[in-house]
């Protein structure tokens, strides 16, 4: 497979109204031959529906491993281009579709990335995201695997349009999503793994769901975007035994730029879905809710600061 930009991208006038956009929800397990295969089924499904666009979650080859620090589980990470690229790509070929994958990239040696990657409809890659946000808390010990990235807030090119890309725990910070509209993203994508450490209460899980769907439909409002999260759905216990494992809590969406429901996922359960974004609905809503005309540039010099002592 060709790793260079693809030349099939159209011009902005060329762009059809609409864009249909495949998520795909899914549960797994540590046989990689199974979650590939299972993956690309309901890929091909989002295409028999008319998909465009396909988007997975968060580390979809595999398990989440961050529940423990394991040295070993850096053998499981690939280069890009490397297996999942190869196997994508030709998913890509065969679909006539975008796909939007999550992949944990071995850079160098002691140098990993969690990292998300464009693959155009000719099977190129036309970018990759490294997460730039990296939590350490208990059963989400990311900091032990992935370095920061470094490929900035920057949307990706493709042939259906600027996807800004970002990775799971980018989707609290509101500076992410600001600084992907303003560099032209025509959509917010973030695929997800995030559930409830299961000794929580009722109430706690609850309260930490909403705040999540919450924070993404505010990027949405507040730049003016459509929003896709794609999260991943199951238990996954935890191999230390130190806690109660993930119950990941599904719920994938999508809204529109005033952050209205197009569609969510259940939370429990596997679950495939093709949504039709209208795009002239960016101009639409900025007409109405000017946020970007009324930001006070001159004011904000303080956002580059750790804390305002």
């Amino acid at each position: 497979m060709n790793p260079q930009r693809s030349n099939i991208t159209p011009t902005h006038e060329q762009m059809p109204k609409a864009l249909t956009v495949g998520i795909v929800q899914q549960s797994n397990t540590g046989d990689r031959a199974d979650n590939l295969a299972r993956s690309a089924e309901a890929a091909r499904k989002c295409k028999a529906e008319g998909a465009q666009l396909i988007v997975f979650q968060e580390l979809h080859t595999g398990l989440y491993f961050c529940q423990t620090e394991n040295t070993e589980v850096f053998d499981e990470a690939e280069t890009i281009p490397g297996p999942s690229t190869e196997y994508f790509g030709a998913l890509a070929r065969e679909l006539d579709c975008v796909l939007v994958l999550s992949l944990f990239e071995a850079r160098a040696p002691g140098l990993y990335h969690n990292t998300a990657v464009v693959v155009e409809r000719d099977g190129s890659i036309v970018g990759t995201y490294r997460k730039m946000h990296i939590p350490d808390d208990p059963a989400y010990y990311e900091k032990f695997y992935f370095t920061p990235g470094d490929t900035g807030f920057t949307p990706i090119q493709t042939s259906v349009g600027a996807l800004g890309v970002l990775v799971c725990w980018d989707q609290w910070f509101p500076e992410a999503a600001r600084l992907m509209a303003l560099a032209g993203a025509e959509i917010l994508i973030y695929p997800t793994a995030i559930g409830y450490e299961t000794t929580d209460d009722k109430e706690e899980q609850a309260r930490q769901r909403d705040a999540w769907l919450v924070s993404q439909r505010a990027h949405a409002v507040a730049n003016g975007l459509p929003v896709v999260s794609v999260n991943r759905t199951g238990y996954e216990p935890d191999p230390s035994g130190v806690t109660g494992g993930i119950q990941f809590w599904g719920s994938s969406f999508a809204v529109g730029p005033q952050g209205e429901y197009l569609w969510q996922a259940p939370q429990d359960e596997e679950a495939s879905a093709v949504i039709a974004i209208d795009r002239t609905r960016t101009a639409d809503v900025r007409r109405i809710w000017p946020f970007f005309r009324d930001r006070r540039i001159d004011a904000y010099e303080g956002l580059t600061k750790r804390y305002l002592d």
